[in-house]
């Protein structure tokens, strides 16, 4: 899983994010994306191709990816908050329940310049929920900034059976322009303390670790050593700390944390008897972090993009698909242009479900050639296959290698895959 936040400052996209995304590197391993951006510019752009996306963050994130099989799982937008989360077209049927939220906490909540962005889902049938924060800036709103965080995360509730609210979930990440500072030190204390990478004298005055000495709410968050220079604040266009007449003293402002659900009852739980006894149980899953760096080469921000690398390891994985589908190898002709599909016995079908044609890098569930309803007659209701055909207008002119999906539209995301097949 690869963790991108950054705070981009109204700044339009620069012209290469591969280094960002690490796909000069890439070996292909990673499975998932998850992309947190802030300050990202609300102005509609005329030109864009697609209406469903307003802006060129998304676009960019999307042309990027999509070549390497990287397909829009969910994205949320509030203001200037902005989420992507991507994955491999493959691992689309194994994550399901897919919701988003989004909290205004700036003007007390009327506003949604600063607050919270997130997506849940289950992966492979365990839970995670993905959590974007703007939270308010200046060096003396440190508490203000936690209040924010608990409001935040009193107020996300997720609709369902399993986890409601954000703590609920199996695995957290948090992350974003969380706003905290470096205490006390003054300008030239962090600067030289930066030159001279002496950064642990700084991690004791940052307020974020100093909070979670105190703070109930952060426990169990667990983040990496910082071992990157603060990342902001710059001037525009350089690696030069601010030199207006602000002199904002470098910051730690962006932020990747992550938790897992907590292995022991808490004493709340015990003394409520809720779930007392079964609270205790812990997911299981392991999470690793690989890297945690920021990314110096970008200069359209006053911040800095940071990122992160985790391997989650599950301690068993759901991973038979709610639909089956079933297609030969090439489509000759427009005769061999027909599907069969299998549903499972707990998938609830919706009469608009539909099976999509798309060609090999994809960039979401409407990015089809084109699809057919997935009908089933009554008279099926029995049979375990079902049978489609496609039309001569819903197939591509040229050839190439395309895919099936299934998209379920009680659940709102494509719950099953064919293999590339060449058309």
């Amino acid at each position: 899983v690869h963790i991108i936040t950054w705070n981009v400052g109204s700044a339009m996209p620069p012209d290469d994010i591969t280094s960002l995304l690490g796909l000069h590197v890439g070996d292909g391993n990673t499975d998932m994306y998850i992309i947190g951006l802030q300050e990202v510019n609300s102005m509609i752009n005329k030109r864009l191709k697609d209406v469903l996306f307003t802006d060129q963050w998304s676009e960019v994130c999307m042309e990027r990816l999509s070549p390497f099989g990287y397909v829009l799982v969910t994205s949320q937008r509030m203001q200037g908050l902005l989420l992507l989360v991507f994955a491999k077209y493959f691992h689309l049927p194994f994550l399901r329940g897919v919701q988003t939220e989004t909290t205004r906490t700036g003007l007390g909540g009327y506003w949604g310049n600063k607050g919270g962005v997130s997506a849940r889902m289950s992966v492979f049938g365990h839970t995670i929920c993905f959590l974007n924060c703007h939270l308010p800036a200046h060096m003396e709103n440190s508490d203000q900034r936690m209040e924010d965080f608990e409001s935040i995360l009193q107020q996300q509730q997720f609709e369902g059976q399993a986890a409601t609210g954000v703590l609920d979930h199996d695995v957290v990440f948090w992350f974003g322009d969380l706003n905290f500072r470096i205490d006390d030190l003054d300008m030239q204390v962090v600067k030289s303390a930066i030159d001279n990478n002496k950064f642990p004298m700084l991690w004791e005055k940052d307020q974020l670790n100093m909070a979670k000495d105190s703070e109930t709410v952060l426990e169990g968050f667990q983040e990496g050593p910082l071992k990157f220079s603060p990342t902001y604040k710059f001037d525009v266009g350089t690696n030069t700390y601010d030199t207006s007449g602000k002199k904002r003293k470098p910051a730690w402002t962006d932020r990747i944390l992550w938790r897992l659900r907590a292995t022991a009852p808490t004493a709340a739980a015990l003394s409520a008897g809720k779930r007392g006894s079964i609270s205790g149980l812990t997911s299981g899953t392991k999470v690793t972090q690989h890297c945690y760096r920021s990314h110096m080469e970008y200069t359209v921000s006053d911040h800095k993009p940071v990122s992160s690398i985790f391997t989650l390891q599950f301690p068993y994985k759901v991973d038979i698909p709610l639909v089956t589908l079933i297609v030969e190898d090439e489509w000759n002709s427009i005769a061999d242009a027909t599907a069969k599909f299998k549903l499972a016995p707990n998938f609830s079908r919706s009469s608009w479900d539909w099976i999509g044609l798309y060609k090999v890098g994809f960039k979401h569930h409407k990015d089809y050639v084109g699809y057919v309803w997935a009908k089933q007659e009554e008279a099926d209701f029995y049979r375990q296959e079902h049978q489609v055909t496609f039309t001569e207008e819903e197939l591509p002119k040229g050839s190439g290698d395309y895919i099936l999906g299934y998209y379920g539209n009680n659940m709102g995301t494509i719950v099953g895959v064919t293999e590339p097949f060449q058309v």
